[in-house]
């Protein structure tokens, strides 16, 4: 037996009629019609899916910023456009819809996608889509300006006069030494909050970090870095490099603090991240190789080094530098002697 709906309310006596000629053509060819009618009732919400894909995925799988960004980007973009529908009913065109309702916030709307790709993908293996039915696929992803913020010698001596001034006149010290940090290693942001003593070696001077981004891995420490390290003050009770005000915690207010600090120095424009882009900008204008570079920075994928390479002293520009200027030279009637590309100068 298969209940079709309630006669005035759900469905009228015609469509009730087609219905039942529906039914009977199933159950001719074999199929149970009220076992599929349980199975589709036990098909989650995309909202009751979005539990279990938190719990035992994000929770499990990510780290903790990464699982509360999806929280997150759920609560706020997801959810509240297809949290009511079942998670077999969402199709490709719902999915493009709130891709594209998200325009204004390009950055975001493609994490969403992202998200979405994965939650569905899962959906597949628990058992709730057939396999193939991503309605994720062919969803284009919006274009994403990157933003690379790289100070300058005239702008990083702005910012060690305004750190200077402002450890003079009683700014936290936690926040003096975390922007330094910052600069000096290339490190992620709370990579060097949540620094202890314990990852600092100063025998062989680096640290070792057991849960960054890229996952663990070694930072090599230039001399200026030991410096400042070495000339920080422990706190008894407390793990961190970087104190904080609670007991036992280490500072968190370090973005408030810049803000503030970067106003003084001219560089309204400036993100804390900025600071490691500097750090590979430096390393690269100096000539040091970008394999070298990611691996000071923990790159696990050379492309993400790759941004720098406009930057680095490129043997090619060097070169075209030496000739163009001998054939300037000969235009003006002062040629110089150009070496044979191939042979060695002594």
């Amino acid at each position: 037996r298969c209940t079709i709906g309630k006669h005035g309310v759900d469905v009228t006596a015609d469509e009730a009629r087609r219905e039942a000629q529906r039914l009977r053509g199933l159950v001719a060819d074999g199929h149970d019609p009220a076992d599929e009618h349980a199975a589709i009732q036990t098909v989650p919400t995309l909202a009751v899916f979005a539990e279990r894909y938190l719990a035992e995925h994000a929770a499990v799988k990510k780290k903790a910023s990464s699982a509360a960004e999806d929280q997150r980007n759920l609560r706020k973009h997801v959810l509240p456009a297809l949290g009511r529908r079942k998670v077999t009913e969402i199709t490709r065109n719902d999915v493009s819809r709130l891709h594209a309702a998200m325009k204004a916030k390009p950055g975001a709307a493609n994490r969403c996608l992202a998200l979405l790709s994965k939650m569905f993908n899962l959906a597949e293996k628990w058992g709730y889509r057939p396999d193939g039915t991503n309605p994720t696929r062919h969803v284009e992803k919006f274009p994403e300006r990157k933003i690379e913020r790289f100070l300058s010698e005239a702008e990083l001596a702005r910012l060690g006069e305004v750190l200077d001034g402002a450890e003079q006149s009683g700014e936290h010290p936690s926040v003096i030494a975390a922007i330094r940090l910052l600069v000096f290693t290339g490190c992620r942001r709370n990579e060097i909050l949540t620094l202890e003593w314990k990852h600092v070696d100063f025998d062989r001077g680096c640290l070792w970090l057991a849960d960054s981004k890229t996952g663990a891995k070694m930072v090599p420490l230039g001399a200026a870095a030991i410096e400042l390290l070495t000339g920080l003050s422990r706190i008894e009770g407390n793990p961190y490099v970087l104190p904080g005000a609670v007991p036992g915690s280490h500072y968190v207010a370090l973005e408030k603090a810049w803000r503030r600090l970067r106003g003084r120095a001219g560089l309204v424009d400036v993100r804390l991240h900025d600071l490691r882009h500097s750090f590979a900008s430096m390393g690269a204008g100096a000539g040091e190789s970008l394999v070298l570079i990611g691996a000071l920075l923990g790159h696990s994928n050379p492309a993400t080094t790759a941004r720098y390479a406009h930057l680095s002293s490129d043997p090619l520009k060097a070169a075209a530098d030496r000739i163009s200027g001998h054939i300037a030279g000969a235009m003006r009637g002062n040629p110089g002697k150009v070496v044979p590309l191939g042979t060695q100068r002594k």
